[in-house]
């Protein structure tokens, strides 16, 4: 049974990929786990762009400064940090990280501004890392900015970065677009070799004894596989990329049915959190399983096979679809 695949230009022993989680990348440890377990790429966490501000203001704003300054910055930050470890932690993390392992280390990067995604992309490919995934994570709330403003700024965030480095880039976005299709038609002239659908944004919550606004990290569950499963069905065979599923993949048939959907290989993440790196192994062996029961050789004979440009109904991934699953509930009996 042959799992192969290729990703960014990668090959693959496997379309099973741990995508980005510092619960699960930050320690080395874990890397080599992944790959005992059959991980075929890991996704390290992201890197900051205010990562990289906070190593700038500490090192070149207090230290030179004598030891009175030197006490100021450490009062600034004896607060719990906001990262784990600094933008320097990061690189030389990626470098172990080569060394240790054998399958490909793609890093993961959320800049701010133009020249702090362009001058984290360079530091990154310098440090080791086989390809990059470059996470869209924006919340816009200027009202005054109109979707195209915003569309033309990260088209041009993602043309530059593939202009200034030579590793292959992926582009982690959204569902939020008003034509997801048009933009990452846009998206494919800029040079990416892929995209993973969808990043899901954590959404925050109210505390009510304390009434402060606070994060709330729900894990996906499967049924979340299907937002990125319909739009990586409609956009396979139609762009010169790599599609990546993120969200809602936890078992053997999740990952296969983003698969047939057309990805080229599937990330795992809250699955992994909830049952350990192991379970890695565990999909494998149900995936390995279920292709040979229905006479599948490769996960290349799967892939896209149920996309829309190959699915007998083409109509089932859109509006037809909808009017067709009221009508049926509407006649279920309750």
């Amino acid at each position: 049974m042959d799992l192969s695949t290729t990703y960014l230009g990668l090959p693959l022993r496997s379309p099973l990929i741990v995508g980005s989680c510092g619960l699960l990348s930050e320690n080395i440890s874990h890397l080599r786990q992944m790959e005992d377990a059959g991980a075929g790429a890991v996704v390290l966490h992201s890197l900051f762009e205010e990562q990289l501000e906070k190593d700038r203001f500490q090192s070149e704003y207090y230290l030179p400064q004598g030891v009175d300054n030197y006490a100021k910055a450490n009062a600034c930050f004896s607060q719990p940090p906001l990262f784990n470890i600094s933008a320097e932690a990061y690189l030389e993390h990626i470098a172990t990280a080569k060394k240790t392992v054998d399958i490909p280390i793609i890093a993961s990067l959320n800049g701010s501004t133009l020249g702090g995604w362009t001058t984290a992309a360079e530091q990154i490919e310098s440090a080791g890392a086989d390809a990059l995934e470059l996470n869209l994570y924006a919340v816009p709330t200027d009202i005054s900015l109109s979707s195209e403003s915003i569309e033309k700024d990260y088209l041009d965030i993602v043309r530059s970065i593939s202009y200034t480095v030579n590793i292959p880039i992926a582009v982690k976005l959204s569902p939020y677009f008003t034509n997801i299709g048009n933009f990452t038609y846009r998206l494919s002239k800029t040079g990416v070799d892929g995209l993973v659908l969808f990043n899901r944004f954590y959404q925050p919550d109210i505390d009510l004894e304390s009434l402060e606004v606070s994060p709330n990290v729900l894990l996906s569950t499967p049924q979340d596989l299907r937002l990125p499963l319909r739009w990586i069905a409609i956009l396979y065979g139609t762009l010169p990329m790599d599609l990546a599923a993120s969200g809602g993949v936890h078992q053997a048939a999740d990952a296969i049915k983003m698969l047939m959907a057309g990805s080229s290989v599937t990330m795992m993440v809250s699955a992994l959190l909830r049952h350990g790196i192991a379970h890695i192994a565990t999909v494998e062996k149900d995936m390995r399983d279920w292709l040979d029961a229905h006479g599948y050789a490769s996960v290349e004979q799967l892939q896209g096979c149920m996309s829309q440009i190959n699915c007998p109904d083409p109509s089932a991934f859109e509006r037809a679809q909808y009017l067709k699953s009221i009508q049926t509930r509407q006649m279920t009996p309750s």
